[in-house]
């Protein structure tokens, strides 16, 4: 039995060595390779230009930027009309005007000193309504000249004048630090931003800010915002259309409209 059991213990105690020598010899085990992450997918890339402007007719040779301010002005009041130009446009840098509203108009903030229009003639005006100030009906009728002009301008003859300043446009609108990016199509972003301006069925409320301190502003109806904050924070674009009236306001859009659908080609795909 003793015999036995020495072999048995023989036979282990040899077992045991040969693992002990084994698992020293042994390479060690890797771990598994990690999984190769994919590259994430690429969104296609935007156009350089999303909708092309068609070149003018006629090839029109413009004079430098610097020295446009006639041009434009004889080119605008061939459009609207010597009394229109005097009474609603600010023609000196016109171009540099245009260009800079419109991007403004995207914005919270479009200063009127940059506008290509002359301020509305008046002041701003409130009425009581059942919970503050609201904007008063008689604003709309300070706006309704203007509305009815822009809504007697002929589209198509308006279009063919932008074609051809837009050589001009576009110089200003890279100038202002956007090389290499297209004013038209920065024109039509904005026109669909103002189109999607809300038409409240009310007249909007307003409130003036606590004004604290001795100082006084001149005009404090300049002063004016929203009393909902949703509306307050559209653009400076879409609060001007919210200021002129409903009915001006769908006026207005119904023009911009017609002036989109002729400048806003969508760029052919290969």
């Amino acid at each position: 039995m003793n015999r036995l059991w020495l072999g048995i213990g023989s036979i282990l105690a040899l077992a045991a060595i040969g693992a002990y020598f084994w698992l020293r010899q042994a390479p060690p085990q890797l771990p598994a390779p990690a999984p190769v992450a994919q590259p994430p997918a690429v969104a296609p890339a935007e156009p350089a230009i999303k909708h092309p402007l068609e070149a003018p007719t006629g090839v029109t040779k413009l004079p430098p930027l610097d020295q446009a301010d006639e041009f434009v002005k004889r080119r605008i009041t061939e459009l609207l009309g010597a009394k229109a130009v005097r009474t609603f446009l600010q023609m000196e840098n016109f171009v540099r005007r245009v260009v800079a509203t419109v991007d403004n108009l995207a914005r919270p903030l479009a200063p009127p000193s940059t506008w290509p229009i002359h301020a509305t003639p008046g002041r701003f005006t409130v009425e009581t309504g059942s919970d503050g100030s609201v904007i008063g009906a008689k604003n709309a009728a300070r706006y309704a000249p203007f509305v009815a002009l822009v809504e007697s301008i002929d589209t198509k003859r308006a279009v063919a004048l932008y074609q051809e300043l837009y050589p001009l446009l576009q110089q200003v609108y890279e100038g202002l630090g956007y090389p290499g990016k297209y004013f038209n199509d920065r024109l039509v972003a904005v026109i669909d931003l103002l189109l999607a301006a809300p038409e409240p069925a009310d007249a909007p409320g307003v409130e003036l800010p606590e004004i604290r301190g001795p100082n006084k502003p001149a005009r404090p109806w300049i002063l004016y915002r929203y009393s909902d904050p949703a509306l307050e924070r559209l653009s400076s674009g879409q609060k001007i259309l919210l200021r002129v009236g409903r009915e001006n306001e769908k006026r207005l859009k119904a023009k911009l409209a017609e002036f989109r659908k002729l400048i806003a080609r969508e760029k052919a795909s290969r």
